[in-house]
């Protein structure tokens, strides 16, 4: 009798064991279950943990809720202003209904895909070249809007849209190189003659400075002589001032009468 109750109760606990084996589920942190019995969606989406289903009767699916990272193929288009460019970009979403997700579409992922490189294509052919170039954050908000609305329907949130690359053919690289290099000499060109205008300026104040007083003329040009001689691998030819001239000339006046007063006196004592 004995016998048989402990041979009954293995059985029951092999019996357990089987059953939990055969309808555990272990779902983790980042993904949520979704059971479907005879085929018919259960309400209640299962949590992390461990769960029991039914078995050969429930069937569970597994679903990430973490963001994820698909990048979108290059798409080749033209723009508004008619230049053939060719544009990647990359997407940032996830699942915030695994029910929506797993029944409202064949293959979540796939779609987003499709729905990213059709907006890309039409966003390129709405747009014109320079704001693909530089202001792509508004572009960037556009393409988000235009995934996401189809998207909220199949439990999917975009959580973001940023362009890559803009690649462009080597006819527009060349036009947009001399276009950047016309504008740069442009600019060197201005704030040259806006330099001579101020050195022009300020010549003219100094000039004037210097009429007032003539010695600093021959200041400023010692001083200029001492800045070349400095350079030894250069002959240095000083001109000779004519108000150094003029200079001795005026010295020179009081010592003639000096001179011709004793020649007189002797002449008249012979």
């Amino acid at each position: 009798m004995i016998e048989a109750l402990v041979t009954a109760g293995v059985a029951v606990a092999s019996a357990g064991v089987v059953y939990v084996m055969a309808a555990g589920r272990v779902v983790k942190q980042y993904e949520r279950g979704v059971v479907f019995r005879l085929g018919r969606l259960k309400s209640s989406v299962r949590g992390p943990g461990f769960t029991l289903i039914v078995p050969f009767v429930d069937r569970l699916r597994k679903v990430n809720l973490q963001i994820v990272t698909m990048p979108v193929p290059a798409q080749d288009g033209i723009t508004r202003d008619n230049v053939t460019v060719r544009v990647d970009a990359v997407i940032y979403f996830k699942v915030v209904d695994a029910a929506d997700a797993v029944v409202q579409v064949e293959d979540y992922r796939f779609a987003v895909s499709q729905m990213a490189q059709t907006s890309l294509r039409s966003i390129i052919g709405k747009s014109d070249l320079d704001d693909l170039l530089s202001n792509r954050e508004k572009l960037n908000q556009g393409l988000e809007l235009m995934i996401d609305s189809p998207a909220i329907g199949w439990g999917v949130q975009i959580d973001r849209v940023e362009i890559k690359d803009v690649s462009l053919p080597e006819t527009m690289k060349r036009s947009m190189a001399r276009q950047a290099e016309a504008d740069r000499e442009r600019r060197a060109r201005v704030i040259n003659a806006d330099a001579e205008l101020q050195a022009s300026k300020k010549l003219a104040e100094a000039a004037g400075v210097m009429s007032e007083q003539p010695a600093a003329l021959q200041l400023r040009l010692l001083q200029t002589v001492v800045a070349v001689a400095a350079e030894k691998n250069s002959t240095l030819v000083l001109p000779f001032p004519v108000e150094l001239l003029r200079f001795l000339e005026r010295a020179q006046q009081p010592l003639q009468p000096a001179e011709s007063g004793p020649a007189e006196t002797k002449t008249g004592q012979d």
